[in-house]
């Protein structure tokens, strides 16, 4: 996948936005569904040139959030601007593009054809032949849509999702399906976006994704918003590290978990893998125990390991104020 070799306009670089203006803003929004409360007072903005990866565990309100954001639903309260307008108005004027997992793609005709029916559609489109180039697939352009892979799939969304010149891309679950090479052709075409002013929002379940690629990251659980920053400043937020080491013998689990500044273990057959808020002293009591442990890493969390840190404890939080 390469990016559209185009000419672009001042607006699409962003040099007709105002320094800092909102390319998307939530403003205490709220959605439910009867009694599941999807999406609550979410605040939060987007900004020209960001990459930002949207993060929770199932039920958070990722998918909620997005079609928020696309028009595809209202919400109960609050606001959602693109652009300053309406999603449906910045929709209109060619400023959105999405790539979503839901809903199906057009059977029995060939990729050629949908991908042009996306171009016809788009009032800032690119050329047909660029954007199927773009997207890598001009060697399967005359095959029916029904005939493709996943991968393959992902990548006609993708073809749709760029067909015109857009100044906000949204991803939902983009790289499913794709091998590791399509995966990195697919994020360096993002990137290419990125460099030209847009700004790319995408939700993923691939943490080592959002590791790599986004300059920004939000994390939802149930529904709110529970951190805002950087890969680096979530894995810091965390405030744990990870310590992992073998075992010879039958392994205690229980002593372990007692072991001082535990907050997560996990035991796979000789080895052992603790999260621990100081890790000098879990180390210390480790050896006075009496255990001798070999391959013994001392490390910072990666943002998986992160993640799970920061929703464990919201979910603790949560459950503790029930009581």
């Amino acid at each position: 996948m390469t990016a559209p070799s185009v000419s672009t306009n001042t607006q699409a670089q962003g040099g007709g936005r105002a320094p800092g203006e909102a390319v998307v803003s939530f403003r205490d929004v709220g959605k439910s569904f009867g009694a599941v409360r999807a999406v609550a007072e979410l605040s939060l903005e987007l900004h020209p040139g960001e990459t930002v990866a949207l993060l929770g565990p199932n039920g958070a309100g990722k998918s909620t959030a997005l079609d928020l954001l696309l028009g595809l639903k209202n919400a109960d309260q609050g606001e959602v601007r693109v652009f300053g307008s309406t999603p449906a108005q910045a929709i209109a004027k060619g400023r959105l593009g999405a790539m979503l997992q839901s809903g199906g793609l057009m059977e029995e005709v060939t990729v050629r054809e949908l991908v042009a029916l996306a171009c016809d559609l788009h009032p800032r489109a690119y050329p047909v032949d660029q954007v199927l180039a773009a997207a890598d697939l001009t060697g399967i352009r005359d095959r029916k849509v029904n005939k493709l892979s996943g991968g393959q799939e992902q990548r006609v969304r993708f073809a749709m999702a760029t067909a015109g010149e857009n100044d906000l891309i949204v991803l939902d679950e983009p790289t499913t399906g794709m091998d590791v090479s399509a995966r990195q052709a697919f994020w360096a075409t993002m990137r290419a976006q990125v460099d030209r002013g847009r700004t790319v929002l995408f939700a993923t379940h691939y943490l080592e994704e959002a590791d790599a690629i986004a300059d920004r990251v939000l994390v939802l659980h149930r529904g709110r918003l529970i951190a805002d920053g950087t890969a680096a400043e979530i894995k810091a937020r965390a405030g744990a590290r990870r310590i992992t080491f073998d075992l010879a013998g039958a392994v205690d689990e229980a002593a372990l978990r007692a072991l001082p500044n535990v907050v997560g273990l996990d035991v796979t057959g000789p080895t052992v893998r603790i999260r621990s808020d100081d890790a000098d002293a879990t180390v210390h009591a480790v050896y006075g125990l009496g255990l001798y442990p070999r391959n013994l890493e001392v490390a910072g969390l990666g943002l998986e390991q992160a993640f799970l840190a920061i929703t464990d404890a919201a979910t603790s939080a949560e459950e503790a104020g029930r009581r």
